[in-house]
């Protein structure tokens, strides 16, 4: 399965350490193996997955979507205001 990382997603990675990218990528793989290891939303983010995670203490949230060319990781970032700016994303594509 092919992935596929939105410009949003691109963005907040280039800030994370190399050790934070490590534990990230061991997720990635996660969800390649099992798409739906994450939960699905309703609503307006019908068809948008949100996985959960740790690094450290700070637990981030991972959403991605099914797309014709394999599995789209749209955006990651930690819980606080995170649905919002996920609308505000999918809204101006």
């Amino acid at each position: 399965m092919r992935i596929i990382q939105s410009r949003s997603f691109e963005r907040k990675i280039k800030k994370f350490k190399k050790q934070e990218k490590k534990i990230l990528d061991n997720h990635i793989k996660k969800i390649q193996d099992n798409p739906k290891i994450g939960q699905e939303k309703k609503g307006d983010l019908r068809s948008v997955y949100i996985y959960k995670f740790k690094i450290r203490t700070i637990e981030y949230l991972l959403s991605y979507r099914f797309v014709e060319e394999g599995l789209e990781l749209i955006m990651i970032g930690p819980h606080e205001n995170y649905y919002r700016d996920l609308k505000t994303y999918l809204k101006s594509r």
